[in-house]
């Protein structure tokens, strides 16, 4: 008796373990039968028992054509069968993506973002007037803000023009800029409200949440 069991180790690789075995097995089969008439007769069910495997996606697009492709890779591509669909490729399959090209960003001041860079370098480009004035106040203090949730303390304003000065190259001076940025104990209080407000909502709902 323990000379016919398998173990797993022994059996031959499953190409897409997630349908098991016995599929795997039923595909093995309908390459080897003779005529092309029982290998398109058994495709077809061996397409049937995959969908009932997974019917909750019957209703997406392309689902036939995503278990024909799945068909034809579990046989190795040696499945000699018609199919309503153009068959996979497989040189098309086993070819790699192109690599992605990451941005090489290596600001001065990392704890503003990369975001804070872009938006500089567009307010550099506008003409001088209110509408530039406004953003790039904005952006002064967004940038306080993220300097305090970096040092948690507190930091002159003056230490935010020297940083947007650096960063615009020079071409955006607050050095004599006559309004002061928002406060730093307001930027933390609205950071601390927000922070309570979500805490309280989480709070009531576990609150309310039944218990077993």
């Amino acid at each position: 008796m323990t000379d016919t069991l398998e173990y797993n180790t022994e059996r031959e690789h499953l190409i897409i373990p997630e349908y098991g075995r016995h599929i795997q097995k039923m595909i093995n089969h309908a390459k080897a039968l003779p005529t092309k008439e029982e290998r398109n007769k058994v495709s077809r069910a061996i397409i049937a028992v995959m969908g009932n495997l997974q019917p909750h996606l019957r209703d997406v697009p392309d689902f036939q054509h995503k278990l024909w492709d799945q068909l034809f890779i579990m046989s190795n591509f040696e499945l000699d069968a018609d199919s309503p669909y153009e068959k996979p490729s497989e040189e098309l399959l086993g070819q790699r993506p192109e690599p992605l090209h990451y941005p090489q960003n290596h600001p001065k001041y990392r704890f503003y973002g990369n975001n804070i860079k872009t938006m500089i370098d567009v307010a550099v480009t506008w003409e001088e007037g209110e509408l530039r004035e406004a953003l790039v106040y904005t952006i002064a203090n967004h940038m306080k803000k993220c300097f305090l949730n970096w040092n948690k303390d507190t930091v002159e304003d003056e230490v935010i023009f020297q940083h947007l000065h650096e960063l615009s190259g020079g071409k955006i001076n607050l050095k004599n800029f006559d309004e002061d940025l928002t406060d730093s104990s307001s930027l933390m209080r609205t950071k601390k409200k927000f922070s309570g407000s979500n805490n309280k909502k989480s709070n009531k709902k576990n609150r309310n949440r039944k218990r077993y």
